[in-house]
């Protein structure tokens, strides 16, 4: 295990912690996305956008359709974003939009002509570009913004307050990987965006030299003299030899990363353009987030008293919309204080109702506090008096025990009604009761359909029956048959159902043929 940190050592971690933030905080950071609907190719340029602006941006940035500009103004103040660069387009144009938060102004663009990383780094013999070129900020370089003009001023000033100031006594050369150059033309009034890699390298020496700093030993089967390895340029075409000068030589400072860049000596600093690339034409400067006064057009020139009845319309529709919200907040104060009051008197009454009725139980006894029992046994003295009286006995113990009990229900059961279901014939021709085979209930005179009431048959006596016609009576009893017939009913005529078992009218479906076997069946 390795030895436990110092109090020194903690203190100095936490304080070069510190200190990180607060320098990380005080850089400007910014946001890249587009709004509305936007093809692959914007998509991609709004990516490579993304990557010159590392490390200080949202790399990883999603957006939804559902967010508006509010959205990201609300994230923005919290994680501290200082710019957005947002880009859209329509069918004929794409624009771009460099905002500064959070009071604006606002600058809009239109793109011109756009370059993707991939198309600049495929038309390149060779390109340098590596991950770790994106761990610090580039260098801006601005040429050409000394016009007086103030769309001109107020340009220079955004881009210069997109990236971080630097200190040049302090600053380290070996932080400084990559260069944005952005280039005004007076003539077309165009802006010219670029984006390059940067190297040094040593000056004075010939490339054969240059290999062997690098611990590259070259191919020296081509040479006669060990002397044509130093000589400056020699067997190189005039293509492959470097053509550095005045305007890219001069005296480092301090050391570069890289063989032979020595402090004090002669250095070339080289640039490698990376992409992406972009050429933008300043389109109109506004105050606020897009929404304010307009400070500079390109297209649309106007005189100073549209100016001012532009100016005069804004300021009543804020004067307007002041006055809503005044009124939008007095309604809500309103409410809250009616809400207050509602509760407070509903309290009130809710304890004058429970004080009432604790007054009014003290006082008057329930009616509904009569015992049951009392009840029955008084109704039980009672008749036992009135037997005294009329017989002059006195009655046995069991004789009133009957009003206590509770009365007998026959066919009834405690519990949930049970379902009723539906009788069938055999039931209703037997009767109510097991066992009983009469048509009806007992201690009821059956009836006829004409009426009249049915004469009752003594036991063992057949019931004759006369026909509706009149002519041939029949008897229905034990021993009497049924006439087969039609009988009318009230859904039309049908046959009398019998109640014996019906005669053997064939064999089934995949039962045996033949005499045998029905023999052998009865």
């Amino acid at each position: 295990m390795g030895k436990e940190k110092t109090k020194n050592q903690k203190k100095l971690k936490v304080s070069a912690d510190h200190i990180a933030e607060e320098e990380y905080s005080a850089v400007p950071h910014s946001f890249v996305f587009h709004r509305g609907q936007i093809g692959k190719n914007v998509q991609q340029l709004i990516e490579d956008v993304r990557k010159a602006m590392e490390p200080y941006t949202a790399r990883s940035l999603k957006v939804r359709k559902k967010n508006a500009l509010k959205d990201f103004v609300a994230v923005a103040g919290p994680l501290g974003v200082t710019h957005f660069l947002i880009f859209s387009k329509t069918q004929t144009n794409v624009n771009f939009k460099f905002v500064r938060l959070p009071k604006g102004p606002t600058l809009s663009f239109q793109i011109v002509q756009y370059s993707l990383i991939k198309d600049v780094v495929s038309s390149l013999k060779k390109h340098r570009m590596h991950d770790q070129q994106f761990t610090h900020p580039p260098l801006l370089v601005l040429n050409n913004f000394g016009n007086q003009g103030m769309h001109i001023k107020l340009m220079a000033t955004m881009f210069q307050n997109m990236f971080p100031s630097i200190n040049v006594q302090k600053v380290n050369l070996n932080t400084i990987k990559r260069c944005i150059l952005i280039n005004y033309n007076d003539d077309t009034q165009l802006l010219e965006f670029r984006h390059y890699s940067l190297k040094v390298v040593p000056v004075g020496m010939s490339k054969g030299m240059k290999k062997l700093l690098q611990e590259k030993f070259p191919n020296m089967s081509r040479w006669e003299d060990i002397s044509e390895l130093l000589v400056r340029g020699a067997n190189l075409s005039e293509s492959e030899a470097e053509q550095d000068g005045d305007h890219n030589i001069t005296e480092l400072p301090q050391a570069y990363a890289g063989r032979g860049n020595m402090k004090a000596q002669q250095s070339a600093v080289r640039l490698t353009e990376i992409g992406p690339r972009m050429t933008l034409q300043l389109v109109k400067v506004e105050e606020g987030l897009s929404n304010g006064k307009v400070l500079y057009h390109s297209f649309v020139q106007k005189t100073e008293e549209e100016i001012k009845a532009i100016l005069e319309r804004k300021e009543k529709k804020l004067h307007q919309k002041n006055q809503r919200k005044q009124q939008q907040e007095g309604d809500v104060e309103r409410k809250k204080k009616l809400k207050e009051q509602n509760k407070k008197r509903s309290l009130a009454g809710m304890k004058r109702k429970r004080g009432e009725e604790q007054d009014g139980d003290s006082e008057v006894e329930d009616p509904g506090a009569v015992n049951d029992q009392d009840a029955a046994d008084r109704s039980e003295d009672d008749d036992a008096e009135y037997y005294r009286q009329e017989v002059g006995a006195e009655p046995d113990k069991d004789l009133f025990l009957h009003s206590t009990k509770k009365r007998s229900t026959f066919g009834q059961k405690s519990g949930p009604p049970r379902k009723k279901f539906k009788a069938s014939k055999n039931q209703k021709q037997k009767g109510p009761f097991p066992g009983d085979k009469t048509e009806h209930h007992r201690g009821k005179p059956p009836f006829r359909r004409d009426g009249r009431k049915e004469r009752r048959a003594r036991p063992g006596q057949d019931k004759q029956i006369r026909s509706p016609s009149g002519h041939k009576p029949y008897t229905k009893g034990r021993d009497s048959k049924k006439i087969p017939g039609n009988k009318k009913g009230k859904f039309g005529s049908k046959s009398p159902r019998s109640f014996h078992k019906p005669k053997h009218q064939g064999p089934k479906l995949g039962e045996k043929k033949g005499k045998a076997f029905r023999q052998k069946k009865k």
